[in-house]
């Protein structure tokens, strides 16, 4: 079996899935920026048990890389590569922004706009869907101030949470926006082969937010 799991965003999103077809047998998703590493584990045995197999039965682990917050990413990353280095099986990364282009069912070009923080958006744009629903990233991924990239953005339908949280900067239309990256989409678009595998690695774009501190200061006068 197939388990992919993306800690990218503000939910941890987790799936089983059939390794050829990529039917989903069991999945969860749950909304709480602060809580990742709490969350991430029992997400993923309560999926287990809702496929009825066991972490030895698993064949491959997908892991959406980002861009996302540090302290997001490296839960989920950490926890991909310790399973699949015990359990002896390949883990390939997808960039998260991929799995959000995937998701719209739209027969359009579209851009992702996700939450950097600072006041920021992790953006890409996308060309229309090919025949099998795989999507081409024609620019991308970038990490802006919303209004420096509003031009570029605009005209496309916006996928994902900075369309919500800079709708007015983007011009986003006030229909519903699909917020997050979805495991279930990971999971069949990885077995599928319609999303593009990427070494396991986290996808940061910049330096995150606390810093190794330069050393004690001297106290001594001249």
């Amino acid at each position: 079996m197939l388990l992919a799991f993306d800690t990218s965003s503000a939910a941890v999103t987790v799936a089983i899935a059939d390794p050829v077809t990529g039917a989903i047998v069991a999945s969860s998703t749950t909304v709480d920026a602060l809580r990742h590493g709490e969350l991430l584990a029992p997400a993923i045995a309560a999926a287990l048990a809702e496929a009825g197999c066991t972490p030895r039965e698993l064949t491959r682990i997908a892991i959406g890389v980002g861009p996302g917050p540090f302290t997001g990413l490296r839960v989920g990353l950490v926890t991909a590569r310790t399973m699949a280095d015990v359990l002896g099986i390949e883990v390939v990364g997808v960039c998260s922004l991929d799995i959000l282009a995937r998701q719209s069912s739209l027969s359009l070009p579209v851009a992702v706009a996700t939450d950097a923080r600072r006041k920021e958006i992790y953006w890409a744009l996308y060309d229309g869907p090919a025949p099998d629903g795989s999507r081409r990233r024609l620019e991308g991924p970038a990490v802006d101030k919303p209004a420096a990239v509003a031009h570029v953005l605009a005209g496309l339908p916006l996928i994902g949470r900075g369309a919500t949280l800079y709708a007015e900067t983007l011009s986003v239309p006030a229909d519903e926006v699909v917020e997050y990256p979805s495991a279930e989409v990971l999971a069949y678009g990885v077995a599928t082969g319609t999303l593009e595998v990427v070494a396991p690695d986290p996808l940061y774009l910049r330096r995150p937010d606390v810093t190794l501190s330069g050393g004690p200061k001297s106290v001594l006068t001249k």
